[in-house]
């Protein structure tokens, strides 16, 4: 039977492998260099001492819970966030739901309860900054002072900087939304990515020249509407595909107002996969903002030149 590296919930991490446990503890959202920093030493401490390299984090966002009105939005769904964190090296992740009797727990019994869940626990690591328990009252020093009165041991990393500015999860999503997507994929350490299973579209794309593939995607933090170039994998094979993608809501053609924007891609070879094939597409620049056209001609036009445009950006960051 195939061992699942994601479990849900601290109560049902109960078959880790033996061996001290190391573990990441945070919210994670982006897995951006920063966090790297917090995961990496967790992973190298386990494989220096033959133990176990874990991570435990969170959904929903706390802030879905405590600050409802102005609840965060997620760079990236867990899914992929999680995918993103084995690669990183880690035996494990966990996934703690974040609940009102979750987030009660008083700062001074957060490292106990941690201990009692996981009694492997030899070492937690976090951000320096990392804050915790009821009211977000425990920081790194009352995380030492817990974690030395149970005999275990507490790494924080130094916060990771980035052209002079810290790296953040809130940098990335204002970088985001204003279409900086380079900057994005520099403070993430790799490219943006969405995942998303092919569905039948209208085949517009395909009466102008242009075949796209309809990609259904609804992301909680929207990066700006408007075209990009994108890499796209199939799920399971390495082969990479370059194309061009619109993130938008097609004022052009659209039959009435789209609210929830579309991605597309059109790529740049005729791919041996269609509706019903799980894409990862990777973005990896910005072209142009999205904008309506008076008819099909100008936008077939532009579609031309956008492609282009695409397939010289690929040529250059050869």
């Amino acid at each position: 039977m195939t061992v699942s590296r994601h479990i849900d919930g601290l109560a049902a991490a109960v078959d880790l492998p033996k061996g001290e446990l190391h573990l990441a503890v945070g919210m994670f959202d982006g897995v951006h260099l920063g966090h790297r920093a917090v995961l990496d030493a967790a992973v190298h401490s386990a494989r220096r001492t033959g133990g176990i390299a874990a991570a435990l984090t969170f959904d929903p966002h706390p802030s879905r819970l405590l600050r409802p009105d102005k609840a965060v939005s997620l760079i990236q769904p867990v899914d992929v966030k999680v995918d993103r964190m084995l690669l990183a090296g880690l035996s494990r992740v966990i996934t703690q739901n974040f609940t009102r009797d979750f987030a009660a727990i008083p700062a001074e019994e957060f490292v106990a309860n941690l201990q009692h869940s996981l009694p492997q626990l030899t070492t937690i690591y976090v951000g320096e900054n990392w804050r915790f328990g009821r009211g977000r009252a425990g920081d790194v020093t009352l995380l030492n002072e817990s974690a030395r009165e149970l005999g275990l041991s507490v790494f924080s990393a130094p916060r990771v900087s980035l052209d002079g500015k810290p790296i953040s999860s809130t940098r990335i999503r204002s970088s985001l939304v204003e279409g900086e997507i380079e900057q994005v994929n520099r403070l993430l350490g790799y490219a943006y990515r969405s995942q998303s299973e092919v569905s039948d579209g209208r085949k517009l794309g395909r009466t102008m020249g242009f075949p796209t593939l309809n990609l259904p995607w609804a992301p909680e933090c929207q990066p700006k509407l408007g075209v990009y170039a994108v890499e796209v994998q199939l799920e399971g094979n390495d082969r990479v595909w370059q194309g061009v993608a619109n993130y938008g809501v097609r004022p052009t053609v659209a039959s009435a107002v789209e609210t929830q924007p579309v991605l597309e891609v059109h790529l740049f070879e005729t791919p041996p996969f269609g509706t019903g094939s799980k894409l990862r597409v990777d973005w990896v620049a910005f072209l142009r903002a999205e904008k309506q056209f008076e008819d099909i001609e100008p936008l077939r036009d532009q579609i031309t030149m956008d492609r282009g445009t695409a397939m010289q950006w690929f040529e250059r960051d050869r």
